[in-house]
């Protein structure tokens, strides 16, 4: 049996600190039994992108899926992210061949389209209408385990300024979310056996984003009270799932393998992507620049109350309120003198041209893209926080490392990389050549985001042992220690096992 623990966006410099002060014993106890690898992943450019690749072991050049909400170039507008192929799953692809495999709550994952042998669930811990949707394969599966342990709690998240009593009763829900994962897998492990196990620990992504520090709160609503509860919410999560871990451990039969692994880190919030719709703006249509931005999704989101959009929200049929939110995104945008677009983002920003042939109305001369591409980067680079600082770190063609891919089509054609200082109370940048932009609201509230790099595995053998490997490990290698494990056939995908049979 191979067991994979992902302890999802982990930020490696809390494991350390709390590994460092024996409270991740469990974690601790598989590191001194274990190999670690630090990983190759597209978090630099793509961090939505890394669990599709982890999942399925596919690029995501090939996969083309980095952002839940992406442009579609062949309808001229946003979709949700189902709307595009997604890649075999490592489950689905074993399926075929008999291989039983226990998965809970995969991270933006799908439910099958072929059933796969054993049990998967999604949506279990927590429910999040965006990236943890409800479904099961079987799909009693999903019924039998509300009956036994009761339904989830909602995590679905609101981009705005929180309020201390909303996120007090989100630490509550992250800190039970854990042991739903030991439940769920304890009690499928007893009543029959798995080749694979697949659990995903995501608490410690949603907290990773929320509690990553309280600069997002009103400093005059909290009090000495809240401020001890939710400072320390990180690292309570964080111990919760240490302890499901050491369930589940308990309830896998001697030798299995385990890998615990991350597919991507988390750091302080430096993101500025909802500023790059009118950075962009002024850049290519100076002439504009100094009216209000009147067609940002990130405008509407800072003239209605958070509260207010999450009642609409709950209001709504789930497939009702993923369509709204996709058409809200870039909605009135004149396509007829539009060269180039912030494509949706909340981590990374992302530029696309609106490049004809590629897009179903596209006006940029493909002959014309490379100097509009480096006349927008050039542009970018200028603009700095409104104290000095710069606001771009860099500003990063695509194409060289991504173009090839079978899907690479769907990516953006610049990715903005900002700079490593935290943008929670960021009030707007600016640029001497092309004025000041001013933030609509809080962005997205949180105060923590996905890092470069800080993927990771740390890989533990039972019945197997380490592999030898050529180059630096990869977050493709994941989904091919499951098939070679199996018995199964990889060499179709870029990824090496990084353990072999013994």
């Amino acid at each position: 049996m191979l067991v994979i623990l992902q302890f999802d966006a982990a930020s490696v410099a809390v494991l350390e600190r709390m590994l460092a002060a024996g409270r991740l014993p469990t974690v601790a106890r598989l590191r001194d039994r274990g190999i670690w690898h630090d990983l190759h992943a597209p978090a630099t450019q793509f961090a939505a992108g890394a669990q599709y690749t982890l999942y399925s072991g596919v690029p995501v050049e090939d996969h083309g899926l980095f952002y839940p909400f992406q442009w579609s170039p062949d309808e001229q507008r946003v979709r949700y992210m189902d709307a595009f192929p997604a890649p075999t799953t490592v489950w689905e692809r074993l399926g075929r061949t008999g291989t039983r495999t226990l998965a809970v709550d995969p991270y933006e994952s799908r439910q099958p389209e072929e059933a796969a042998p054993g049990v998967q669930v999604c949506g279990w811990q927590l429910h999040d209408r965006v990236v943890l949707q409800q479904w099961s394969s079987p799909p009693r599966a999903y019924d039998r385990l509300e009956r036994l342990f009761g339904p989830p709690e909602p995590v679905d998240e609101v981009f705005g300024r929180h309020q201390v009593g909303e996120m007090l009763g989100l630490r509550r829900r992250l800190l039970r979310a854990p042991g739903r994962v030991a439940d769920a897998a304890c009690r499928f492990l007893d009543e029959e056996p798995f080749d694979l196990v697949w659990l995903t620990f995501c608490a410690a992504h949603v907290a990773g984003h929320q509690f990553w520090d309280l600069s997002q709160l009103e400093a005059a609503d909290l009090d000495p009270d809240a401020v001890a509860v939710l400072g320390r919410a990180l690292d309570d999560v964080y111990a919760a799932i240490d302890r499901a871990l050491a369930r589940v451990l308990d309830a896998v039969p001697p030798g299995a393998d385990v890998m615990l692994v991350s597919p991507v880190g988390m750091d302080t919030n430096s993101s500025r992507a909802d500023l790059l719709p009118d950075m962009l703006r002024a850049i290519l249509d100076p002439q504009t620049a100094a009216a209000p931005m009147t067609r940002s999704i990130w405008r509407l989101r800072a003239s209605l109350p958070v509260g207010l959009r999450a009642q609409v929200a709950r209001a709504l049929p789930e497939r009702a309120a993923l369509d709204l939110a996709a058409r809200l995104e870039l909605r009135g945008v004149d396509w007829s003198t539009t060269r180039a677009f912030a494509h949706p983002a909340e981590n990374q920003g992302y530029v696309r041209c609106n490049l004809r042939g590629r897009e179903r109305d596209g006006i940029v001369d493909p002959a014309d893209a490379d100097a509009l591409l480096d006349e927008i980067a050039d542009g970018l680079r200028t603009f700095v926080d409104l104290d000095g600082h710069p606001a771009v770190e860099s500003v990063d063609r695509v194409a060289p490392d991504f173009g090839h891919g079978a899907r690479a089509h769907l990516l953006p054609d610049l990715v903005v990389r900002w700079t490593h200082r935290t943008a929670t109370t960021l009030r707007g940048v600016r640029s001497e050549r092309f004025g000041t932009v001013m933030r609509q609201g809080v962005g997205s509230g949180r105060s923590g985001n996905h890092t470069e790099g800080d993927a990771w595995a740390l890989v533990v053998p039972g019945a197997s042992r380490p592999s030898t490997l050529t180059r630096p490990p990869r977050l493709e290698d994941i989904a091919a220690t499951a098939l070679a494990l199996s018995g199964q056939p990889y060499a179709d995908l870029p990824g090496a096992p990084l353990l072999e049979r013994a």
